[in-house]
């Protein structure tokens, strides 16, 4: 079956229909999500925010395809991932999406630019091409002169931009970034902030962060507020790109 293309900037990237998640502990089963329905459009910055447990990381598995959900329908890039096999989830996750968890998930053998091109050569791309490609996104990152250094080297930040990096050298559709400045210290969080921001702006990828940092609320083109498993609000912060655009005079 095969996978489908780039979605189109009139059709949301996302889109979850009456997801609904639980987990049982013992005889005690507890629903983390609520029959959800929502859609993620492309090319923006779509931030779930809520407090910790409200079951905002366990969507972003759900949609991302690394979690099956227990009721419902997802569809990413116009392809229903339910009715994915494992093996086709998985091609699916390696040819169209990039991750950032908080835990940043380096191997401590590896270079920056080892870890960056190690994605690429699964996804078949001769060593020449995944150099240039790994070079290109820590480049963009900022962290060209450090790409010979391995993780012990390098601050948290620095780590955090280079999963950043290793997730954009695979030029994916989808970025999911789960809790990326949660390990931060301001200054380092902002510049990943930053980075989210530009990439779903200069490369018309569709980034879905989850986060509790309220710093994150004025980069995002939209903000999905969630609490004990619901969508509480749906907004565009006052000070985001999309809002600032429709302030705009006409000419």
């Amino acid at each position: 079956m095969p996978i489908a293309p780039h979605a189109s900037v009139s059709t949301p990237a996302l889109q979850a229909r009456g997801v609904r998640k639980s987990f049982v502990s013992g005889r005690v089963q507890s629903t983390v999500l609520h029959d959800l329905t929502l859609e993620v459009r492309a090319s923006e910055l779509t931030l779930i925010s809520g407090p910790s447990g409200c079951g905002k990381s366990t969507l972003l598995a759900i949609l991302s395809g690394l979690q099956p959900a227990d009721a419902g329908q997802v569809r990413a890039l116009g392809h229903e991932l339910n009715g994915l096999s494992m093996r086709a989830l998985e091609t699916f996750r390696l040819q169209h999406t990039g991750f950032v968890f908080q835990g940043f998930n380096l191997f401590p053998a590896l270079t920056a630019l080892e870890q960056v091109e190690l994605p690429l050569s699964y996804m078949g791309l001769t060593k020449g091409l995944a150099r240039k490609r790994a070079v290109e996104s820590l480049e963009e990152v900022g962290l060209g002169p450090r790409m010979r250094l391995r993780p012990a080297e390098l601050s948290g930040g620095e780590k955090q931009r280079v999963a950043i990096a290793r997730a954009l050298a695979k030029q994916p559709e989808l970025l999911f970034a789960d809790e990326p400045t949660s390990a931060l210290d301001a200054a380092n969080g902002q510049v990943v902030i930053d980075i989210l921001h530009r990439i779903a702006r200069a490369h018309g990828t569709t980034v879905l962060c989850v986060s509790h940092d309220p710093r994150l609320v004025g980069h995002a083109d939209r903000v999905l507020a969630m609490e004990d498993g619901r969508i509480l609000s749906d907004h565009v912060p006052l000070a985001s790109p999309v809002a600032s655009e429709a302030k705009e005079p006409s000419a």
